[in-house]
């Protein structure tokens, strides 16, 4: 098999997304834990995700152009395939409707909007 660019692309890489500080200029950076330096910022999460599959793009063609080792992705995905991903949750009307009223301020979905905070509440959880 040829691992060109396109067999690159098609491989899922695993992201994180974090919040910049406003000291830092707020909104998100995105990165890729398998691709050493490779980032991608936005003032919103979806924003962010669009520029870090930019820079991902750009990280392996010059990789692949300098003949550097392009890492796969690792295998995270397989550790975690007894999850489905899916976490059905019922919550208050008055809960649901300010989701989704802070979800549209962000310019994000509902469901993104809340994995973000969920993923902040773990982060500092983990901290403490």
């Amino acid at each position: 098999m040829n691992k060109d660019l396109t067999y690159y692309l098609n491989l899922e890489y695993p992201f994180i997304v974090k919040p910049l500080p406003k000291e830092e200029g707020g909104g998100y950076v995105v990165e890729f834990p398998d691709l050493p330096n490779c980032i991608g910022t936005g003032d919103t999460i979806e924003e962010a995700i669009k520029m870090a599959q930019d820079a991902k793009k750009c990280w392996i063609e010059a990789s692949l152009e300098e003949g550097l080792p392009v890492p796969e992705p690792s295998q995270e995905k397989d550790e975690l395939a007894e999850y489905s991903g899916r976490f059905p949750l019922r919550m208050p009307k008055s809960l649901h409707k300010m989701v989704i009223e802070n979800a549209k301020k962000e310019g994000v979905s509902a469901n993104q909007y809340l994995i973000h905070l969920i993923s902040l509440g773990i982060g500092k959880s983990m901290k403490g």
